[in-house]
Order: C-alpha cells, then structure tokens, then sequence
C-alpha cells in the first residue's frame, strides 16, 4: 500500500546554531521521515549530538565551518555516495546522495548545497564547474533512477517569479542568465531542444521543479530573505531551495510548502524549511 513521505530540505546556516535557536522544536512537531540539511558546518559527531535518534550520513567539508550537507532519515539508507565530481576543485561539503527502499520501490534523495559564487570573480568559476557537475549526475539518475529528488540550497533563481526584485539581480550571481540557462536545461522536456535564457541552446533533462508546479505561476513563495533593511519582514525574498523530482516522482506529489516563520526574530536558520510529502510503496 502506498505511504506519504514526507521529505524536509534545509540550509540550517550551522547545525549547533539552529539547534540553539529552536530547530528541535519544529523538528519534533513537523512529523518528518527524511530531512536533508545543507550549510552543516559541523562534523559528524556534532550532527549526532543536534540530532539524537536519526539515521545520520554526511559530506564534511575540507575546511572547517563551511558547508557541509547531510541527510537524517528515520530508516537506515539503503546506500550512499558522498561527493560530487573529480578532486580537481574542492567541491566537498555539497553533495550527498542516499537510497531507501520503501515498500517495494526505491528513492534516491540528494542533499545539494550549490556554491554561492560572485559574478566574474574565481568564485563564479567554481560554482559554474559544480552546476555542470550536477548536470552530469542529473542526467545520469534521471536516466537510471525513477524515484529521485534533488533537494536544498541552489543558489540560483529560475525565474522572475524567484526573485522579488529581479531586476536588481540580473548581473549578480544567484540571477544570472547562464545560470538561469542550467535550470532550463534540467527542467526541459526530455532530450528535447532548449533554448536557455542567455541565448544557448542544448537538451533538456526532464527534472520537474516541484514548487513551481504546486504553485503556479506565482511570486515565491520565497525560501531566503537577506539580512538587510527589512527584506524578511517585507518579504523581499529569494527562492533558491529546490526538489528538483525526475517525472515519475513529481507525479507522486501530494503536497508542498514552505515553512516561513511567523517573524524575524522566531526564525532558526536564514531560510526556510521546505517541506514536500510524496506517496510511495507499492
């Protein structure tokens, strides 16, 4: 008999902080069986102290206090693979992949964390290296995977319906056409002929972005809201966390959301949880 699943993804701006500041309280009352977290900045003994009772499999990375993704789950993983890509770059810390099996089908849930980047600076260098990394992996699980979801932090805009002030954005890195171009790669039709936003043109992958399609042709609803003025309490937001679904999960969708706190100062993280529930199980 199929069963709700529900998938939790979070960029906690450092395990111990958000622990700290309230994330166990909404944790225990979210019902959650699989949560991916990204911005760990911890080691993994320090994720088994913030999160006692969870199945726990981490990506540290190189250099102490950044990044770091993980995923808690209430069953043990089937497998996992950490690591995205060759040695040539540090790209550690943001990407990790674990397979459960769930009443005769399996799921395959990535925890992401996209390098932030600045535009036309070595910064943007890595984080176009990552991006097409994870476009590599994307096409090899969509090809192979029926059940998978790339969940977290993307640190990339799609659309204008993204960013509430897109036109400020445009030349800056989380907005800009190229990367923009990635997203309309992956969520192209399937070996189809994408032409991308910045003018190039290749195929798509046929990943579907849950949020949008729940929502609609809409503004947001917004996952990350800067530390400046009064972006949060205007909400004058950015949406960069993603479940990027292959098709077949996409269709298993039952419900979406994102967790905005009631108030600036209620909030744990500088994002918002984003929680989707998917029906499994033969």
């Amino acid at each position: 008999m199929p069963h709700r699943v529900r998938l939790a993804s979070i960029n906690v701006n450092g395990i111990r902080a958000a622990v700290r500041n309230g994330m166990g309280a909404w944790l225990d009352a979210a019902d959650v069986d699989i949560l991916t977290l990204q911005e760990v900045r911890a080691t993994a003994a320090d994720l088994a102290v913030a999160l006692p009772g969870w199945q726990l499999v981490n990506d540290e990375a190189l250099a102490k206090g950044r990044a770091g993704v993980a995923v808690a789950s209430r069953i043990e993983p089937a497998a996992v693979r950490p690591g995205l890509g060759d040695d040539s770059v540090d790209l550690t810390g943001r990407w990790i992949e674990a397979d459960f099996a769930l009443g005769g089908e399996q799921l395959t849930v990535v925890s992401a964390y996209v390098p932030t980047g600045e535009a036309d600076t070595p910064r943007q260098n890595v984080k176009w290296l990552f991006l097409d990394e994870m476009t590599v992996r994307m096409a090899q699980l969509g090809s192979s995977t029926p059940f998978a979801v790339i969940t977290g932090d993307l640190n990339v805009g799609h659309r204008e319906f993204d960013i509430r002030n897109w036109a400020g954005n445009i030349k800056k890195a989380g907005f800009l056409p190229r990367e923009r171009a990635y997203f309309d790669r992956i969520l192209g039709e399937a070996g189809g002929r994408v032409m991308a936003v910045d003018g190039s043109v290749g195929l798509g992958l046929g990943w579907v972005d849950v949020g949008r399609t729940f929502h609609g042709e809409i503004d947001g609803p917004y996952t990350w809201w800067s530390s400046r003025g009064k972006a949060f309490d205007t909400d004058t937001g950015w949406r960069i966390d993603y479940h990027l679904a292959t098709s077949a999960l996409a269709e298993r969708v039952t419900d979406y959301r994102v967790v905005r706190a009631p108030s600036w100062d209620t909030r744990w993280s500088d994002h918002a949880p984003v929680i989707v529930d998917y029906s499994l199980g033969l």
